[in-house]
């Protein structure tokens, strides 16, 4: 039988995390940190409406598509101008939501209008900043490369792509894949490391949004992996689970960027993706059921908490995250 991609990126990542070198997963600590997580909210996730659009079922599926087709960009995060008490990722997430309530829903003729300087309109961003332009225009880009696709496959149809992968979020992260702004796979070992932190968290996000049912359905949900970005993996460092070498951590606390694909970005995630791997079999042996989907909700809303927000992530810029 043909492995699936969350097989590739299970096994991929597990193979990452065993040959890592400057991040460890503390394994002993698995059971401990189990007892301490409030599992229930992994069971149960619930859309964040206040900055997420959640309405109308065609609109809401059309703004969840377009968010996580933008869903990356936390290492130029800082250097954006964010809404008071917002994080880099909910002033975009509120920010196209008030567009799509402006416009009526997005559509993929709404699509084609957008370039870096509708980017910097919507998202309140100045183009002389350049690191915050920079950004834009990956933004851009990437609703562009959305467009052409809804275009070339699918009828100018959000309904139509959603429809194709027939309730498998296996299919539905094959077809984003077809964007290379998704395909976050790197080589280690001359091994293909395969992370696809956006193209599974759409499903997710959509599974969430419309509980399950309709354009939310998939029957293979639970397969999902975690979405490795930069804060799951400093929870799991804040909390215990992860432990960075010296140079690594000092690197990170000196806000020094770290390049996409290098081996101390690579193994951080892939050993994110492992580790919460591990804590679900963890739970799984005391009988208790959860996927690594609901195990990244509650760590990524984990992560929210002054505790995690007072000492820096690691930073990286690039459009996987």
């Amino acid at each position: 039988m043909k492995p699936s991609v969350f097989d590739k990126i299970r096994s991929s990542c597990a193979f990452a995390a065993e040959k890592a070198e400057l991040v460890h997963i503390n394994q002993n600590f698995l059971e401990e940190y189990a007892l301490i997580l409030p599992i229930e909210i992994a069971q149960n996730p619930i859309m964040e409406s206040e900055n997420h659009f959640c309405g109308d079922a065609e609109a809401t599926l059309a703004y969840f598509i377009t968010l996580d087709c933008i869903n990356f960009g936390s290492g130029y995060f800082a250097a954006l101008r964010k809404d008071q008490g917002k994080t880099g990722y909910f002033t975009v997430a509120s920010r196209l939501k008030a567009e799509a309530l402006r416009v009526g829903g997005f559509s993929a003729a709404w699509l084609k209008t957008i370039n870096s300087d509708e980017c910097c309109r919507i998202f309140d961003q100045s183009p002389a900043n350049a690191v915050a332009y920079e950004l834009m225009c990956l933004f851009a880009k990437a609703l562009s490369d959305l467009a052409a696709l809804l275009e070339k496959e699918f009828g100018d149809s959000f309904i139509k792509l959603i429809e194709s992968a027939s309730y498998s979020a296996a299919a539905l992260t094959e077809i984003l894949c077809q964007m290379s702004f998704y395909r976050d796979i790197f080589k280690q070992q001359d091994r293909e490391i395969f992370l696809l932190k956006r193209a599974q968290i759409t499903a997710s996000d959509l599974h969430i949004a419309f509980s399950g049912q309709g354009f939310g359905r998939f029957d293979d949900i639970s397969e999902l992996t975690i979405f490795a970005d930069n804060l799951v993996p400093h929870v799991l460092l804040t909390d215990g689970l992860l432990s960075y070498a010296p140079d690594l951590q000092a690197a990170i606390a000196a806000n020094e960027l770290l390049a996409s694909g290098s081996q101390a970005e690579l193994e951080i995630r892939a050993s994110s993706v492992h580790a919460v791997e591990l804590l679900r079999q963890t739970y799984l042996a005391t009988g208790t059921k959860v996927s690594s989907q609901g195990l990244d909700y509650l760590l990524w809303n984990r992560g929210q908490d002054l505790k995690y927000l007072q000492s820096p992530t690691h930073v990286t810029r690039c459009v996987y995250y």
